[in-house]
């Protein structure tokens, strides 16, 4: 494990959910920010802006079941309300009462499951504000790529096969397709991310976790109406030249969204806009904290 990745780990600790070992890290200042992590990697796609954060913010990062440092079982369903009742035994463990969010990819999902619950009156923790990165918000804008298919359509016995199968190579070109052409990861990103996915055995069940992208109709419904509703100041902060959910998810966005509040980065960005374009992500994301409170003043 390289230096950095190994550094990442000893920033965190452990808690026990539902009998599995989960990862987390606490650290900084502030008001508390929660982060969301992606599919199929960890916390640590967020290391890039990690340390500007915590200047800020008291910030919180949770490996989610099945991925990172958290145990990865192998015999298990995983779902979204599982992955929201995590993040809310980690928030009771902590004594958290409020937070904002800073969300990507898979990590939108379960947001959204929350923020349902928020509508509901059933969630234990306020939402403060919620900042969407590039991800599936919306099923129907949503552009898989033919290895998530591969992986998450087949039946289960042949997504375990082609898992194991999965090499450094193949995975490495599949993250590379949904960077940006000028952005493209380093090679030893690249190995970082390997070793994460393949920690506590991950590869083999990436499949598991990849069948939940194809699972969200059954909650866009609730979710989009909560979005719709919800007076929680939220943005989509979005990388346009991603192939899965780049432009046509935040025009999608716009369409769904009363008074939509979209942050198109420049340069090429693709999918992962917090390794891309850190700063601008930082600049973005302060920029709509700070218009926020402006608006809460008058």
């Amino acid at each position: 494990m390289q230096e950095k990745l190994l550094s990442w780990k000893y920033k965190g600790d452990y808690f026990t959910f539902n009998g599995y070992q989960v990862f987390y890290i606490k650290e900084g200042v502030g008001p508390v920010l929660t982060i969301f992590h992606g599919y199929p990697y960890s916390s640590f796609d967020f290391e890039p802006i990690w340390d500007e954060l915590t200047q800020h913010f008291t910030v919180v990062i949770v490996d989610m079941l099945g991925m990172g440092f958290s145990d990865k079982p192998a015999d298990h369903q995983y779902s979204f309300e599982e992955m929201a009742d995590l993040y809310t035994g980690l928030f009771r463990r902590l004594s958290i009462h409020e937070t904002h969010i800073l969300a990507h990819d898979l990590g939108n999902s379960v947001v959204q499951e929350l923020l349902a619950r928020q509508e509901e009156n059933k969630n234990p923790v306020t939402i403060k504000t919620i900042a969407f990165l590039n991800g599936g918000l919306f099923t129907d804008a949503y552009k898989p790529r033919l290895i998530q298919v591969l992986l998450s359509k087949s039946p289960k016995p042949i997504g375990k096969i082609l898992s194991r199968l999965m090499s450094e190579k193949s995975v490495a070109k599949a993250t590379s397709e949904v960077f940006g052409e000028e952005t493209k990861p380093s090679a030893e990103l690249l190995q970082n991310l390997w070793q994460v996915l393949n920690y506590n055995n991950g590869k083999r069940i990436a499949y598991l976790i990849g069948r939940l992208v194809f699972e969200k109709e059954k909650y866009q419904q609730r979710w989009i109406k909560a979005m719709q509703q919800t007076k929680v100041p939220m943005c989509f902060i979005n990388g346009p030249a991603d192939p899965n959910s780049g432009l046509h998810m935040a025009v999608r966005y716009s369409q769904l969204i009363p008074k939509a509040n979209i942050k198109l980065l420049e340069g090429g960005i693709g999918h992962w806009p917090q390794i891309e374009a850190p700063q601008a992500v930082l600049k973005t994301y302060h920029g709509f904290l700070t218009g926020v409170t402006l608006v809460g003043q008058n």
